[in-house]
């Protein structure tokens, strides 16, 4: 009797003191499925049960000299006791590079201090479902308000209460930094790199450093990594990018022409906002006046200058440079993931602005599965973490981010590291756990790569489309389609991927591709005759046809429900001028076709096409994870253009002449789609 009530006492502690506490018991926990089974439970009630300190002391705008004499400003984020006074631990430091300035950051914070107003909204987030009206894509949106990932963007303050420091640093040129905004460039490397060190010195920290942040702060912690600052120990990116150019830049040679201009305007909007308490107190900083005004709209001229000079020789010397191959802004722009040594967890979304590159993000890290994870959800770039935090789901963002810097920052055996390593939501069916992922797929789970051909054989499901083609084993057409260029994509699923996820809020836009393949030509195969999956990098193999000196391409692949219904899973982008693959970047199947072509996109490599002859083009579609049921069928669209996701430039716009494209089928030239098909489709 005295050994069950030691054990129930035992027990009961044990509960008490693993949230107290931010640590395991004992063993581990046992890790299992994608919401990671007892462990995922245990990482829940960790970080959302009470914690070791009971307040925050944030100390404003804490300036911290770069090697160049500039100063960047940091808000610093401290576990306090109950009269707030910081407490004088060293602790582990978390760095948070933004460009959205520390007052976003605050003002989404202090919604979070509110006692009850951050779990009250989020409640209320989650609690709108508009499934099955024509906005059910608004579902999505909302939910991922109580997903973790404004914790993720901003701060955690029940991460700071369990024992971190946090710290929040507006980068050069931006919020209440001096400087010029250099945009990921070499000098805003060099800062973070210079951060990271500074962050590790100070009298509060233990010397160990994680990165922390959302999309912009998730890119520049990568480009950290890469350059092995002694302190930095453990990265959480959300929605990252790596090949920041194929990314969103210029995908396929279109400059991103809905998200840059309006991203642009934003970061250089709020970078004009002044520091309204040192104007106040006669503190106010001279020198940062003067940066803002030697660069007050910084790149946005340098975007309107590529939609207004009509010759590419013309164009403004630094979009020369952008655009130069062997230019420092392209060298610091392309990251090499592969010099990165530090446990990292990649978060990314199927239809985020960064698909292109999370992937393969997690496939090049140099550390072994489980001190590298990759989560993929079917999301867009302002939805991640909509899909979570309940049974079979993943856990919260801000949850797997609390697990992730307790085991590599502080040492807390919680069973993270035994989490996925890859967990996936599959397009057309549910989440999964997997050994790896496309390039790091073990043998026994890879798929293996097919071509589908393109027909001009009439499908009987694309009636809608310009043309009603067929997708088949066999290359067996002869013909010439055309298609010409439109606004179609202005309502599709691109068209929600270039607006970070808002059109995509429209269910007719976001879920349902039939209004833009209006505009485009279909090609559908035969129902698949069981479950099959499609798991990896895609490539659509295309001779082509132009009417004037260059043409520009896009491509979507596609989930055809029996009901019509015609659902991207991914899509890819290329000019016909820039159709000159960069082979050591590039993969291929068995067989020699590309399974991922990586065009150089580049001034030196731009080669004019003749109108009137066949030019073969090989696209990179990012790569997926999906699940075709029984009765669905695969769909290749190609359209000619894909505004607003990507527009080309002013003078190679008028190389194209807005002039139709033409698809060459021929049997001894085939056009096919390389896939990567896992099960047996009766095809």
């Amino acid at each position: 009797m005295k050994f069950v009530i030691r054990a129930t006492v035992a027990m009961a502690v044990s509960v008490l003191l693993v949230p107290l506490l931010g640590g395991s018991a004992g063993a581990a926990p046992v890790t299992s499925g994608p919401d990671g089974g007892a462990a995922g439970a245990q990482w829940a009630a960790t970080h959302d049960g009470p914690q070791q300190y009971p307040n925050i002391n944030i100390t404003w705008d804490v300036p911290i000299t770069m090697s160049d004499g500039t100063v960047l400003k940091a808000n610093i984020y401290r576990p306090a006791d109950a009269g707030s006074r910081p407490i004088d631990t060293r602790l582990p430091v978390l760095v948070n590079m933004t460009p959205y300035t520390k007052l976003v950051s605050n003002l989404v914070d202090h919604m979070g201090s509110v006692p009850g107003l951050s779990d009250a909204v989020s409640q209320l987030a989650r609690d709108i479902d508009m499934t099955g009206t024509p906005l059910s894509g608004l579902t999505d949106l909302t939910k991922a308000l109580g997903g973790g990932a404004m914790r993720n963007f901003a701060v955690d303050r029940q991460l700071v209460k369990s024992g971190y420091v946090q710290v929040v640093v507006d980068v050069r040129g931006t919020g209440f930094s001096q400087g010029i905004w250099d945009m990921l460039r070499q000098r805003e490397q060099s800062d973070t790199v210079e951060v990271v060190d500074w962050a590790s010195r100070q009298q509060w920290a233990d010397g160990q450093v994680g990165m922390t942040g959302m999309s912009y702060s998730g890119i520049n912690q990568l480009q950290a990594a890469e350059k092995h600052p002694p302190a930095l120990k453990a990265l959480f990116p959300v929605v990252p990018g790596s090949d920041l150019a194929q990314d969103v830049l210029m995908p396929g040679g279109g400059f991103g022409f809905a998200f840059i201009p309006l991203w642009m305007s934003l970061i250089n909007a709020t970078k004009w906002v002044p520091d309204v308490q040192s104007m106040v107190n006669g503190t106010f900083d001279q020198r940062w006046l003067n940066d803002r005004l030697s660069s007050p709209f910084t790149y946005l001229d340098v975007f309107l200058n590529a939609y207004t000079t009509p010759r590419v020789e013309d164009l403004d010397p630094r979009l020369q440079e952008m655009i130069r191959g062997d230019s420092p802004d392209r060298r610091a722009w392309l990251g090499d993931p592969a010099r990165i040594g530090v446990p990292t967890f990649v978060t990314g979304g199927w239809h985020d602005l960064f698909t292109y590159s999370e992937s393969q993000i997690y496939n090049a890290i140099s550390v072994p599965p489980g001190q590298k994870q990759l989560l993929m959800g079917d999301t867009y770039h302002i939805n991640s973490g909509s899909e979570s935090g309940k049974p079979g789901l993943p856990p919260r963002l801000d949850v797997l981010q609390r697990a992730w810097f307790d085991k590599w920052l502080k040492g807390i055996d919680n069973g993270i590291d035994q989490y996925g390593p890859v967990t996936l939501r599959q397009q057309g069916g549910g989440w999964v756990t997997k050994a790896g992922f496309g390039a790091s797929a073990p043998a026994d789970q890879a798929a293996g790569y097919r071509r589908m051909y393109l027909s001009a054989a009439p499908s009987g499901t694309g009636g809608h489309s310009v043309h009603d083609g067929s997708l088949g084993t066999v290359a067996d057409s002869s013909a010439r389609l055309t298609v010409a260029p439109g606004l179609t994509g202005l309502c599709s699923n691109d068209g929600g991927q270039a607006t970070a996820g808002v059109v995509a809020v429209i269910n007719a836009c976001g879920a349902d591709s039939r209004i833009q393949e209006t505009n485009g030509l279909t090609f559908t195969s035969t129902p698949v005759t069981e479950a099959v999956e499609i798991s990896g990098p895609i490539a659509v193999h295309l001779e082509t046809v132009q009417d004037a000196a260059d043409g520009y391409w896009s491509v979507t692949v596609n989930d055809v429900a029996p009901d019509g219904r015609s659902r991207v899973l991914s899509s890819g982008q290329l000019m016909a001028s820039l159709r000159e693959i960069d082979d050591s970047l590039s993969s291929r199947s068995a067989n020699g076709d590309y399974t991922d072509p990586r065009p150089f996109i580049t001034l030196e490599s731009r080669r004019l096409t003749a109108p009137g002859e066949v030019t073969t083009l090989d696209i990179a579609v990012p790569a997926i994870e999906a699940k075709l049921e029984p009765g669905h069928r695969l769909r290749v669209d190609v359209y000619a253009g894909n505004a607003p996701k990507g527009v080309p430039p002013l003078p190679m716009m008028i190389d194209t002449g807005l002039k139709p494209q033409h698809v060459q089928l021929d049997p001894n030239r085939p056009s096919f789609v390389n896939l990567p098909v896992r099960g047996n489709p009766g095809w």
